[in-house]
């Protein structure tokens, strides 16, 4: 490992979870390295775009270059590609918001977001993260995620979001359980009170789960009586029709959705 680059993105990591905007001694502090050394950092990354100086204050923040690294990203991520004809016909089909995620270590990572049908004002939730453990996506993903990643999960630290976050690692194996018998995960006011989500898990040509496809929205409406089951299968059909698209076997796809 080439520790220049590892620091490097550490203080990227630093600026992105705890700024906006940090100072060289800040950072020095954070990370255990000679104020000189983070200085040459950051001017290099400065060079690059990747972090720009506040003039008032000489301090740091995130730069320009990173949004250019971000979309290049989105811009090759084959779930996204795949998904985006699918997502629109789900939200079509529901009426609700049609999320797209990965798993990025313990987060979901939002790689696209198809708006509800209606014409409220409404907030593009491309790069959102969130806890895996306080979501629908991120349990849907886990749920059928090989067994070791499954535990190492569930062995860390389980987000508190609201007070209906799942804190309790067996409570949530055996939610993680139930998802994997029924084919699509539930989220109840976990993220956020009031909201709630519907998702399924995404597997492609290597038979792996590779992400999850769900709706978002007012908990009345998308886990009323109802209307839940009625959701729950659109769902779990665009996450099969998604993973067909990816090349997943067929018998990959059906495991989630008998």
């Amino acid at each position: 490992m080439v520790q220049a680059v590892q620091r490097a993105a550490q203080i990227l990591r630093e600026l992105a979870s705890t700024g906006p905007r940090l100072g060289v001694t800040e950072l020095a502090d954070r990370l255990g390295v000679a104020k000189p050394t983070v200085h040459a950092l950051l001017r290099t990354l400065e060079a690059e775009g990747m972090v720009v100086q506040d003039r008032d204050s000489a301090k740091y923040q995130l730069g320009p270059g990173l949004v250019r690294l971000g979309n290049a990203y989105l811009d090759t991520q084959e779930l996204r590609t795949r998904s985006l004809t699918w997502a629109d016909q789900l939200a079509t089909r529901t009426g609700e918001a049609v999320w797209v995620a990965v798993l990025t270590d313990d987060h979901i990572l939002v790689v696209h977001h198809a708006f509800r049908p209606e014409g409220a004002v409404q907030i593009l939730e491309v790069g959102a993260s969130i806890p895996w453990s306080t979501c629908a996506l991120g349990k849907a993903i886990v749920a059928f995620a090989p067994a070791a990643e499954r535990e190492r999960l569930l062995a860390g630290e389980l987000a508190v979001l609201t007070g209906t976050s799942i804190t309790d690692p067996k409570e949530l194996a055996g939610r993680l359980d139930e998802v994997r018998n029924t084919g699509y995960a539930l989220e109840d006011q976990e993220s956020a009170i009031g909201d709630a989500g519907i998702a399924a898990p995404v597997f492609d040509r290597s038979g792996e789960v590779a992400g999850a496809i769900g709706i978002v929205g007012p908990v009345e409406r998308l886990l009323a009586e109802s209307a839940r089951q009625e959701l729950a299968v659109a769902v779990r059909e665009t996450a099969r029709n998604l993973s067909r698209d990816l090349g997943a076997p067929r018998g990959t796809a059906r495991r989630a959705n008998a």
